[in-house]
């Protein structure tokens, strides 16, 4: 297991260095920066002041080798528009973000895994086929506009929830559902096909052959082999809600790094969005190599290979 975890971990850390080079190239290929530090009303001077302050007049490796040692000691830069060190500004928004990925994805999971268990067990009956009908609906309705309908039943019309903000428990019900609602689907369709697969293997017939009660096997012989894909596809879909909260905070007027990025995209500020964009792919990668250390220890053959 010690080998499969170093060999992972490597391969988790080469993919790190390729997303630091690239989240660094994309700012640079985006234009000057030291234009868009100092603003549509800058003189040549001020800009070439900015040019020479922040290093943009030295070659790229020079910059990025510069860039990646501040990342490294804990330095994401100041940002010239809120006037704060970029740390600061992302750590104080980061809990809101992560308390409403982990609400979603525990929303997703609760629904999504017993769903698609009973759509395999009872497959091809009416239970299967609503199931699969909720897959769909989920997957077609855009997040926003079920926000919208979720903030219009029980924000609006029945004053059971409140429709912005993110002081309380209550304030993450609603953009917890609109979030997990969209990656629920996938996790669903996945259970499902997995645990039809295992149902149909000859281990699981001899179980049924031995008189082990059909509760048992379903529990404890069959999901656990169809749960190896589903953990790695819920690492992936936190991953998502990481980036994809965009929408849900802007909708939900919620103070988290998806709407800090994209406020930070309509004041143009670089080293704001920089930061965020390597913040989620380091959350992002770490989730991967968790659940490839899951994987596992859920199904010994993984190592081998």
């Amino acid at each position: 297991m010690l080998a499969f975890a170093l060999k992972r971990l490597g391969l988790t850390l080469l993919v790190l260095v390729s997303v630091s080079i690239i989240t660094f190239s994309l700012v640079r290929l985006a234009g000057d920066p030291a234009i868009a530090l100092a603003g549509p009303e800058a003189s040549t001077q001020e800009i070439e002041a900015i040019r020479l302050a922040y290093g943009f007049d030295k070659p790229l490796p020079a910059q990025y080798a510069s860039w990646l040692g501040d990342v490294m000691r804990g330095d994401l830069g100041f940002s010239n528009i809120l006037q704060r060190p970029v740390l600061d500004v992302v750590m104080e928004r980061l809990p809101v973000t992560a308390k409403l990925a982990c609400l979603s994805l525990l929303f997703a999971v609760i629904v999504a895994i017993p769903l698609g268990v009973l759509a395999a067990v009872k497959r091809n009956t009416m239970l299967d086929r609503a199931a699969l009908s909720i897959a769909v609906v989920g997957q077609a309705l855009p997040n926003f506009f079920f926000a919208l309908v979720l903030i219009l039943i029980l924000g609006v019309k029945l004053r059971w929830l409140p429709i912005s903000g993110d002081k309380t428990f209550l304030h993450y019900v609603m953009p917890s559902i609109a979030l997990g609602y969209f990656a629920a689907p996938a996790i669903m369709r996945l259970t499902r096909a997995g645990m039809i697969e295992v149902l149909d293997s000859d281990y699981v017939r001899t179980a049924r052959a031995m008189g082990l009660p059909r509760f048992r096997v379903v529990m404890k012989h069959a999901l656990r082999n169809a749960l190896i894909p589903v953990v790695s596809l819920t690492a992936v879909q936190l991953g998502f809600m990481l980036s994809g909260s965009i929408i849900i905070e802007s909708v939900f007027s919620m103070n988290g790094i998806g709407r800090l990025g994209w406020q930070s995209i309509q004041r143009t500020d670089l080293e704001v969005m920089q930061a965020l964009v390597l913040i989620i792919a380091v959350i992002y990668l770490a989730l991967n190599y968790l659940a490839d250390l899951v994987n596992g220890l859920l199904d010994p053959r993984l190592r081998v290979q």
